[in-house]
């Protein structure tokens, strides 16, 4: 009689990558945000519009240029980074955070997803909505005040990048926290300073030497000035070290959420 070999149950069988696992948390994560896409999208655009309208009719006439181009265009790049961070940290946190409250984080545990793969999913889903937010925005400014970006290229990488270091900041925020309140008291106390206090309303050159110096630790900072020279051509700092800086958060955050998810942080019991 030929033996049947024993085969271990939990031993992988789809090779290095399970590819059709991944598609399907990369598609369900998109899918979380395209359903309900007035809330998750269309409020956002919203916000932004708002910002820079009440920015420009309050402060826009009497301003004056801020490096060299007129306040409204200065503060248009800094505003749509600002929405991109803060959609791609929401679809994470809100994705892991609504799944343990539910009690059904077992259904994204239990499939033969190795933790790179889970990393990967949740990073697909947020930085996937930073960019149709970041397109709609720049489609829009092109639109209403004609404003092109000066450099593409730059802006889609400072965009993708700050999509995911903020996805894995959400995936770390979403791993500590067990309940709303948790989650909105990081969101509050943590994301909307670094979004706020990075230059996206002025230029880091007029604030004080010490606040100058702090702000320079702020990664958040060199991703909204990266896109800044993207849109307009001129920033506080150099592009090519900005990018350094936050592909090396980025790269590090990500490393963490891996390593909390892989040891099941927060998620089993």
């Amino acid at each position: 009689m030929t033996q049947i070999p024993h085969r271990n149950p939990a031993e992988r069988r789809f090779g290095a990558v399970n590819w059709i696992g991944l598609y399907t948390l990369c598609r369900r994560e998109v899918l979380r945000f395209t359903t309900v896409w007035t809330q998750t999208l269309l409020a956002p655009l919203v916000t932004a519009g708002l910002f820079l309208l009440i920015f420009t009719i309050a402060i826009g006439p009497t301003r004056g240029e801020v490096m060299g181009v007129p306040f409204t265009q200065f503060i248009a790049p800094g505003i749509l980074m600002m929405t991109v961070i803060q959609n791609a940290f929401a679809n994470t946190s809100s994705s892991i955070v609504i799944s343990k409250v539910q009690g059904n984080i077992v259904d994204t545990l239990m499939p033969p997803l190795a933790p790179f793969e889970l990393v990967l999913g949740y990073l697909a889903g947020g930085v996937a909505r930073g960019m149709v937010v970041a397109v709609c925005i720049t489609l829009a400014l092109a639109l209403t005040t004609g404003q092109m970006p000066q450099h593409p290229l730059v802006l889609l990488v400072f965009v993708i990048l700050g999509g995911a270091f903020m996805s894995a900041l959400g995936m770390l925020a979403g791993l500590w926290s067990n309940k709303f309140d948790q989650m909105a008291a990081i969101t509050n106390f943590i994301v909307t300073p670094l979004a706020f206090l990075s230059g996206t309303f002025y230029s880091a050159q007029a604030l004080p030497p010490l606040m100058y110096s702090l702000t320079h630790f702020n990664p958040v900072f060199y991703l909204i000035d990266g896109a800044r020279y993207g849109m307009l051509g001129t920033s506080d700092a150099s592009p090519a070290i900005g990018f350094v800086i936050a592909l090396g958060a980025t790269a590090a955050v990500l490393l963490a959420a891996w390593a909390l998810i892989r040891t099941g942080w927060r998620l089993k019991a």
